[in-house]
């Protein structure tokens, strides 16, 4: 992430002026901004030309004076000459911040585009570089927030002092706004003008109310950020602690609440500084101190997770808990490689495994599947890729069977690799660092491996 050349912040304009210099379709442009806040908005040119007759402002068609910056909080110049000259002189020597129009340069703020739901606003800058992306991420954040959100922020805000005499404990507190300005129960009041009556009926429910804790079983997919699901982003932005996997990556971590306990339990390979056991007691204890609890795994929980001891846990202690699926990695390889894991008339299933711990009797049984036409993704088998190959081929599988290798699935860093079984169990080749899938069938040939280093031996046409 690049760092910022401007300080985001909302800026106080009440009972202050807003002055602009200018008369023509900038002014304009300026006034739809600023006439949304209550500062009263001053115009000031030799000539007006724009029409601001739909504006609560006060024109002034003369020259600009000095005295025109008495009690303004901001000044914009829309227009060149004397006049603007001698605004920027004026603003500068007074420290009032100062925006030139299309002159980024001489800006000492940049307008943003804003999403307005008073008290409610969103704004959304890119530091006056590239307004029309602004404009465009502006439409899409219009379309996600309800149009009666400013009417439920304005709900929270009338009943915040009722709130801290009923509520005393924060974390409480802000479970009562989550579900305050996220309930549907409640725009449908507001909807109906019965917006504050159901707020009081919600707020007298948590004063009185237990807190009770709950685990999320959320999967942060192969490590992507942009491949959490929505639900996922939601749940740990209401996490009260998130307790991640060494293999989830710090950035899909940090998009939870900034104020959340973060607990790395650093399950990796070669490295348990969690037992199972230990984690399990983790988050039953956590939940029975009344807090939500988003347990954050690589890929999906349910795959490879160990997701099943810990929701038996969880059942033994009576503690609430929810499952969000994630991206295995597996999913991710096949997408990286255009890797039709099933393929008619090739592969009609598709299985995944895990190489680690397999004996003879697991490696038997795959052969056998690779050898009707299934597709195989082994998982946590890089160090031991050769010999579970030879093993495939010792149990009848085809030594010419294609095979496609992914590190680092879905992630921006990830490398892939083609060949054969046979080649593969050769065991000459380094793979770079990180987990890999490993895919062998038929169907693998389909897919996209131009780019992929290829394994020394026989390898499979590449398309």
């Amino acid at each position: 992430m690049g760092q910022l050349n401007t300080f985001p912040l909302s800026y106080k304009v009440q009972g202050q002026r807003i002055v602009i210099v200018g008369g023509g379709e900038e002014a304009l442009n300026k006034v739809r901004l600023v006439t949304k806040t209550t500062a009263q908005v001053v115009i000031i040119s030799r000539r007006i030309e724009a029409d601001f007759g739909g504006f609560a402002v006060e024109l002034n068609e003369r020259a600009f004076f000095p005295s025109d910056l008495d009690q303004a909080a901001l000044v914009f110049v829309a227009e060149e000459g004397a006049d603007a000259e001698l605004a920027k002189i004026e603003a500068r020597a007074r420290g009032i911040p100062l925006n030139v129009v299309d002159v980024p340069a001489e800006c000492d703020f940049y307008t943003p585009s804003i999403v307005d739901r008073a008290p409610l606003t969103v704004a959304i800058s890119t530091e006056g570089d590239a307004p029309v992306l602004a404009r465009l991420v502006r439409a899409r954040i219009e379309a996600m927030l309800s149009p009666r959100l400013g009417k439920i922020a304005s709900l929270a805000g009338g009943l915040r002092k009722r709130v801290e005499s009923l509520i005393h404990d924060g974390a409480a507190r802000r479970r009562f706004y989550e579900a305050l300005v996220t309930s549907p129960e409640i725009e449908a009041a507001e909807r109906q003008g019965r917006g504050a009556e159901a707020a009081e009926a919600l707020l007298t429910r948590h004063g009185t109310a237990p807190a009770h804790g709950v685990v999320w079983l959320i999967g942060a997919g192969p490590g992507s950020e942009d491949l959490l699901t929505l639900r996922a982003q939601r749940l740990l932005q209401e996490a009260d602690v998130i307790v991640h996997d060494q293999l989830v990556p710090t950035i899909v971590v940090d998009m939870g609440r900034r104020d959340a306990e973060r607990i790395d339990v650093g399950k990796a390979k070669g490295h348990h500084s969690f037992s199972q056991a230990q984690i399990n007691t983790l988050i039953v204890r956590l939940a029975r101190q009344g807090k939500r609890v988003a347990r954050l795994k690589s890929g999906d929980p349910m795959v490879f997770g160990r997701a099943g001891e810990e929701i038996a846990a969880l059942l033994k202690a009576g503690i609430s808990y929810s499952i969000v699926p994630g991206i295995s990695a597996a999913l991710a390889a096949a997408a990286d490689t255009a890797t039709p894991v099933t393929l008619r008339g090739v592969s009609s299933g598709f299985v995944m495994a895990t190489a680690h711990g397999a004996d003879d009797t697991d490696l038997a049984h795959w052969a056998s599947l690779a050898r009707s036409g299934l597709t195989l993704a082994l998982y946590m088998g890089k160090s031991i890729s050769a010999e579970v190959a030879d093993r495939l081929i010792a149990h009848g599988a085809a030594p010419a069977l294609p095979v496609g290798i992914v590190v680092n699935a879905g992630r921006a860093d990830k490398s892939t690799y083609s060949g054969t079984l046979g080649a593969l169990s050769a065991g000459q080749f380094a793979f770079s660092d990180g987990p890999a899938i490993i895919f062998v069938g038929e169907a693998v040939e389909a897919g996209d491996w131009a780019d992929a280093a290829q394994l020394p031996g026989m390898s499979f046409k590449v398309a």
